[in-house]
């Protein structure tokens, strides 16, 4: 899953705990389940006017960096509110439709992801892209110490 899709779930991890959203679960899908999505994020919330909030605020932070969702159901009766970006997808439940509908259980071959994992593999891939543009930087000036040193023998 790519690098941009991964910090539009952060920030919208960070939108249902700014909103006191429960029970949170980040499910990374697997490519091989026919799932029409890459991620799906997960949450509680206590009361309809919770449920709405958290869609709210996942909606008004991911708008700030440009991102719409491209439908959003159920936030009229707020008992599940779907907000579809594409690639992942915010489900914010009551408690009871929550446990009726059991996505984790529908989906059990998706990956559970912890909200420090989308930031870890992030910093992992970092390190590891500029780990490389080292070594070929120092690669490159060994190729290039050793022509100098044959032009000067010469």
């Amino acid at each position: 899953m790519n690098n941009q899709t991964r910090q539009q779930v952060a920030l919208a991890v960070h939108a249902v705990a700014d909103k006191k959203g429960e029970d949170l679960a980040i499910l990374e899908m697997d490519r091989n389940s026919g799932a029409f999505t890459d991620y799906f994020v997960v949450c509680t919330g206590t009361n309809p006017r919770q449920i709405q909030a958290i869609s709210d605020e996942v909606e008004r932070q991911l708008s700030q960096s440009g991102l719409r969702p491209n439908s959003i159901e159920g936030y009229n009766q707020a008992e599940w509110v779907l907000l579809d970006y594409v690639d992942f997808v915010v489900h914010v439940f009551s408690e009871r439709s929550r446990k009726f509908y059991d996505l984790e259980r529908l989906w059990k071959s998706a990956s559970r992801v912890a909200p420090a994992d989308l930031v870890r593999k992030r910093a992992a891939r970092k390190l590891a892209k500029k780990a490389a543009t080292v070594r070929a930087s120092k690669s490159r000036a060994r190729s290039n110490g050793s022509r100098t040193t044959r032009k000067k023998k010469h």
